[in-house]
């Protein structure tokens, strides 16, 4: 989620959820110990429960960093050992930490060493050739000898030669029995899955395996889905009873970045998705890919966009057995 979830994404998913866990865009060791740490780390107090995910795979670096996320106030430092991009093997980072469980180890133990925080480690199944049993079951016994704290296992196999990253989200099959099987010899591990999760109503149903399920891209694109997060999982009321509510609830911040010279489309780009499937909904993108890139555009641009939306439609949930 690289250049998506950062914190003003995050503060907006933060008023369509009070108890979904928050995960930062993926940042490298290099940028936070050379970088510009309060732009690439600094955020809201609202946003927690948020993870800081770090990519890298020298332990020292990594060690570092995860202190410095735990002084920012992350509640839980984890390790991304998944992601296929070329960018992050050419750095020996992300997926291609697959065929090097040992270094991951190594990599889980310094962290642990350094921060009291929660350290978990992001994978995927395996990579390439490899054995998804032989592959998962080697990382896990390796970063669970290092005391990881939990895993968030994306449930496909990454192909680091031959497959864009964004065919990696796609092409490669899903297999949820593999996660289920490792929470099933396991038990004492927290085992969270990702992988093709469409929206809060497939993840209910997947939470019979696994201890929680991450959602990404499903979340950004169609971000009103989190509005089930609170009711169906937690059995508590959302934080905003529908889009229209949650542009409200999120006005004051975007006001106070509009004060401090952040431009409308750094929070309205996050919500293009807002009203997917509601007559308006093209319109209300429309208006804010225009008028709300504009360098004076403000809380009335987003207002005037609002206003293209229908307040009378009603979602209809699929029949059982349609996609939703």
């Amino acid at each position: 989620m690289m250049d998506w979830t950062d914190r003003n994404c995050r503060s907006f998913h933060r008023v369509l959820s009070a108890r979904a866990r928050l995960y930062s865009e993926m940042v490298t060791t290099g940028a936070v110990l050379h970088g510009d740490r309060e732009r690439l780390l600094g955020f809201s107090g609202a946003e927690h429960p948020v993870a800081l995910q770090l990519g890298g795979s020298d332990p020292a670096a990594l060690a570092a960093s995860a202190r410095i996320g735990a002084d920012f106030g992350y509640d839980e430092i984890n390790l991304n050992v998944g992601c296929p991009s070329d960018r992050v093997q050419e750095g020996r980072f992300g997926a291609c930490l697959m065929r090097e469980p040992a270094l991951v180890g190594d990599c889980v133990a310094a962290m642990k060493a350094a921060v009291s925080v929660p350290v978990t480690v992001k994978c995927r199944i395996g990579v390439d050739d490899q054995d998804p049993e032989a592959a998962l079951d080697a990382l896990v016994a390796a970063v669970t000898a290092a005391g990881v704290d939990g895993l968030v296992v994306h449930a496909r196999k990454a192909w680091l030669k031959g497959l864009s990253p964004k065919e990696n989200r796609d092409v490669p099959p899903l297999d949820y029995g593999r996660v289920a099987r490792l929470k099933a010899g396991r038990p004492d591990l927290p085992i969270a899955l990702n992988g093709g999760v469409a929206d809060v109503a497939q993840a209910l149903g997947l939470l019979d395996g696994v201890d929680g399920v991450m959602v990404g891209r499903a979340a950004y694109a169609d971000p009103a889905i989190l509005l089930d997060v609170d009711p169906l999982i937690f059995g508590q009321p959302a934080p905003a009873a529908d889009p229209f509510a949650a542009i409200d609830l999120f006005a004051p911040t975007i006001a106070e970045g509009l004060e401090a010279g952040l431009r409308l489309h750094a929070f309205t780009r996050h919500m293009l998705g807002l009203f997917n499937g509601r007559p308006g909904a093209r319109a209300f993108r429309r208006h804010l890919a225009t008028a709300g890139v504009a360098a004076d555009a403000g809380l009335a641009t987003l207002h005037e966009a609002v206003g293209k939306v229908s307040r009378e439609w009603q979602f209809a949930p699929p029949a059982a057995g349609e996609a939703a």
